[in-house]
């Protein structure tokens, strides 16, 4: 399924997103083995947990693991490049779908916003333009979307990309069967891929979403209102977002916290505590990977998102003890484990649990009540 939004591929696009997605299959798999296999051998036995870095840093003498690491990150800037190619050749395209979209939900760009430091100073993911990109359109949210599909490999929802938001409802309904949200708040939304479901879900609730980029706020908001969903859309800091306290029911995000600034997950729940109504509910959704857990090349894999993917809250993001993080932020009726992908959900189907399944097949989730 896909929606009027999306940046369309012709036949020599097509052909190009496509080897794209192959290279970097081929890339993280039999290739990344051998270079696992490597690190293995630079740092055998009782000494992985110790020495990450060193056997990350020694990696770096081997030709074929540099060779690897060069190939990898020119795979993720070809992606954006031949993506970024088909956005602009339908940019006056894209811009009158966007301003022929139903009239649901809003967008507000506030022109004082300022985006933060450690988002602006770098491309996350190696998108050129990073979440903060304006082209005063839509482009840049138009990139992500179309770049997302691919760079998932169409394992997250195929070219909607909203497996996560159906997860995050799937969560709340088991947890919450009763919850009746009246007002909902997505941080950090991005093109508002996980937003829409869970507008879905709770057809009579206001919901409002915050990101740091006017091209995509102005991109989810055609999404949105395209596929029928009332969402309004503002620019918004999830450490710092433009609401008064105890305005929300249900404040969550999806795969956010791995992006926010180093030393700043706290800072995220204590405004999320800030935010909610008494009895309201919080929940985060990330990646399902835990550092504690990992063997050594899991942990090199950190590393390497950090320095060669823009991703430096990876390691924070995947090592935090949320239960405690949530109760010092006076959050009450915890629960943190790993909830099963779902594209549809459904009350009782549970689905939650303490056991990973691996990426694209769980997420690990975070639930609390204020």
């Amino acid at each position: 399924m896909s929606h009027a939004m999306l940046a369309e591929a012709n036949h020599d696009e097509m052909a190009e997103q496509l080897f794209v997605r192959d290279l970097k299959g081929f890339l993280s798999g039999e290739v990344e083995a051998l270079q696992r296999r490597a690190a293995e051998v630079l740092d055998p036995g009782e000494r992985h947990n110790a020495r990450v870095e060193e056997t990350f840093d020694r990696l770096h003498e081997l030709e074929s693991f540099r060779t690897w690491a060069g190939l990898r990150r020119s795979a993720q800037e070809l992606m954006w490049d031949v993506v970024g190619a088909s956005v602009a050749r339908q940019s006056e395209t894209l811009a009158a779908r966007a301003a022929a979209a139903p009239d649901l939900g809003s967008v507000t760009i506030a022109e004082d916003f300022a985006t933060p430091r450690h988002l602006a100073q770098s491309d996350v993911h190696l998108m050129p333009g990073g979440y903060q990109g304006d082209d005063g359109g839509v482009a840049q949210g138009a990139l992500m979307d179309r770049g997302g599909a691919v760079y998932m490999l169409g394992r997250n929802g195929g070219f909607l990309n909203d497996r996560r938001g159906h997860t995050a409802a799937s969560h709340l309904l088991h947890r919450f069967p009763d919850f009746a949200p009246e007002r909902i708040l997505e941080l950090g939304c991005g093109i508002g891929s996980s937003v829409v479901p869970i507008a879905g879900y709770f057809p009579d609730a206001r919901v409002d979403a915050i990101d740091v980029g006017a091209s995509q706020l102005r991109y989810a908001h055609a999404r949105a209102a395209h596929l029928g969903a009332a969402v309004h859309f503002q620019l918004g800091d999830a450490v710092d977002a433009p609401f008064e306290d105890e305005s929300f029911d249900l404040v969550f995000s999806s795969v956010l916290i791995h992006e926010l600034r180093p030393g700043t997950i706290g800072d995220m729940l204590a405004e999320c505590h800030r935010l909610l109504r008494p009895g309201g509910v919080v929940l985060h959704l990330e990646v399902p990977q835990r550092y504690q857990t990992m063997d050594l090349w899991g942990r090199v894999r950190g590393e390497i998102e950090a320095v060669y993917n823009n991703e430096p809250n990876w390691k924070a993001a995947i090592s935090a003890d949320y239960a405690t993080m949530l109760a010092a932020a006076g959050f009450r009726d915890v629960a943190v484990g790993y909830q099963a992908a779902t594209d549809k959900a459904v009350p009782g189907n549970a689905g939650f649990s303490d056991t990973s399944h691996g990426v694209f097949n769980t997420w690990a989730v975070m639930s609390a009540v204020r």
